[in-house]
């Protein structure tokens, strides 16, 4: 067996991404999990390239200031590898990474980076996914995440960034597989998501598309609204739906956004920290003219269109669950007339950005698709309204912008707090 290799680092600064960067003694950079900038630490090498290397801290030797003593010691590093630090110092690092990144592109920001929370570091999650584990030593089945930097997995019973009734439902789902003899061979994962509310609705993904279904009584001494037992191709890496097996209860969830009420899917797409969403939106909506059309980009299930859009608002996007949801809202909500729901990806559906329209994107971590910059810059809308889950691409796409466009406005957002991701919002006005 090969052994761990282990280097004396000192760390420098947090870079892309939240890892901090050091130098190993042969001169090559270290990207490392578990440190902070500043600190003297031990590292274990995950991984060696030619030009650098990964690694996870193992010992502090000289602690900085703003370290702080983790919550979940064992697994932290798997969901939230910012535990380490105050909080006051991942939201002047959350800053300090929107700025870098705009650097980067050469675009100065107008004004301080403010990045809003509402305070609440842990139990803010509304969804989980775990893993399972199974103990050879006591042969007993047990809740996991994957570790960072291999694919081992760590057992748990829980998660602090996740709401309480989800780590009991979670809980209970583990022991009622034990009391039944389950092994974790035959499990792939298991998705629990709680609306504001309290409902609660698991999605237990298994191997074998024989497994047996779960008695009535069985179902209700799990505390659920609803649940769910799908096979999924064991051959798929990741929990997709080849099969539901069993459905139970009501499997629905249902929670509303500025007032306005939304159904979706345990599995679909939906915001994870509703408090902190509302504060953007309400932030975006002061943009928007409510009489002039609006044009929503990468919609999802129409979260921003539906409840800032204004009175006439066209929502595109490209995953047909997400548009068969998004359908049902327009429907629900009465606005079949004023609201029209496009299945397409952003690319394909450029006859929709016109210099009447403001334009909102939310795009994925890549970015806004070259075609939709290229529209944008002819059309010449009067605002484009830009939040995005990655400043780096999202800087990349402005200083594109910029050839006709000013940036009015700027903030951040602390969607995921004790983790490094980060949502930034841009408001461009067209140059007079």
């Amino acid at each position: 067996m090969k052994q761990a290799a282990y280097e004396t680092v000192r760390l420098e600064k947090i870079v892309g991404g939240g890892q901090v960067l050091g130098q190993l003694a042969d001169g090559r950079k270290v990207f490392v999990w578990g440190g902070l900038p500043g600190e003297l630490v031990t590292v274990q090498i995950t991984k060696k390239k030619s030009k650098y290397a990964e690694g996870i801290v193992t010992e502090v030797l000289e602690p900085s200031s703003e370290r702080v003593e983790v919550s979940e010691p064992e697994s932290y590093l798997s969901t939230s590898p910012w535990q380490i630090m105050s909080f006051d110092a991942e939201q002047r690092y959350k800053a300090q990474s929107i700025q870098e990144a705009f650097e980067l592109h050469h675009v100065t920001l107008p004004g301080e980076t403010e990045v809003f929370t509402d305070g609440r570091m842990f139990g803010y999650r509304n969804k989980i996914e775990f893993s399972w584990w199974w103990s050879n030593e006591t042969n007993q089945l047990d809740l996991a995440f994957f570790r960072r930097g291999s694919h081992g997995k760590i057992p748990v019973s829980g998660s602090k960034l996740a709401r309480d009734e989800i780590n009991a439902a979670a809980v209970r789902t583990r022991d009622l597989l034990r009391s039944n003899g389950i092994e974790a061979r035959s499990l792939k994962t298991l998705l629990i998501r709680t609306s504001q509310q309290g409902s609660i609705v698991a999605q237990l993904y298994v191997k074998d598309e024989d497994f047996a279904p779960f008695t009535q009584e069985e179902l209700e001494q799990l505390g659920l609204s609803g649940f769910e037992l799908i096979y999924s191709n064991p051959k798929s890496p990741a929990s997709v739906i080849t099969k539901r097996l069993q459905q139970w209860g009501n499997v629905v969830l249902s929670d509303t956004i500025l007032g306005v009420p939304f159904s979706y899917a345990a599995e679909g797409f939906f915001q994870i920290n509703l408090p902190v969403y509302e504060r953007a939106l309400k932030d975006m909506r002061e943009w928007v003219e409510a009489e002039k059309p609006t044009v929503d980009l990468y919609s999802g299930v129409g979260t921003i269109g539906l409840t800032i859009g204004g009175r006439h608002v066209t929502l595109v996007e490209v995953d047909e669950h997400a548009v068969r949801e998004m359908r049902q809202n327009i429907a629900a909500l009465g606005r079949e007339g004023e609201a029209a729901a496009v299945l397409a990806a952003s690319e394909q559906a450029l006859d929709y950005i016109s210099g009447e329209a403001c334009i909102i994107v939310d795009p994925p971590r890549a970015g806004l698709h070259e075609d939709v910059v290229e529209r944008l810059l002819k059309e010449a809308p009067q605002r484009i309204i830009y939040l995005s889950c990655n400043p780096v691409t999202q800087a990349r796409d402005v200083a594109r912008l910029l050839q006709k466009y000013d940036i009015l406005a700027h903030k951040g957002y602390n969607f995921f707090p004790r983790t490094p991701h980060i949502e930034h919002l841009v408001i461009l006005g067209r140059k007079v």
